[in-house]
């Protein structure tokens, strides 16, 4: 009988089957710690720096940029007076 009212709902769930508030907030919490531990641990190997570095580039590239198209759209100062 599946909704033998005798048997304990799982924890972290009601007796409805609905998640608790701390069942939920224990699992996003769980997940950023992995998601955080994951992220320090790929910057640490070769690869993840080499991406790191690749991206930095690629920031500075972009700003450069920016500050190019900037300048050219700049008005030029009056000089007739």
């Amino acid at each position: 009988m599946p909704d033998d009212p005798s048997t304990e709902p799982e924890p972290g769930y009601s007796s409805d089957g609905v998640p608790t508030f701390e069942s939920v907030r224990e699992k996003i919490e769980t997940r950023y710690a992995t998601s955080l531990g994951s992220a320090e641990l790929a910057s640490e190997t070769p690869e993840g720096r080499t991406v790191e570095e690749q991206y930095d580039a690629r920031q500075r590239a972009a700003a450069e940029r920016l500050a190019q198209i900037r300048e050219s759209m700049a008005p030029e100062p009056d000089t007739d007076q």
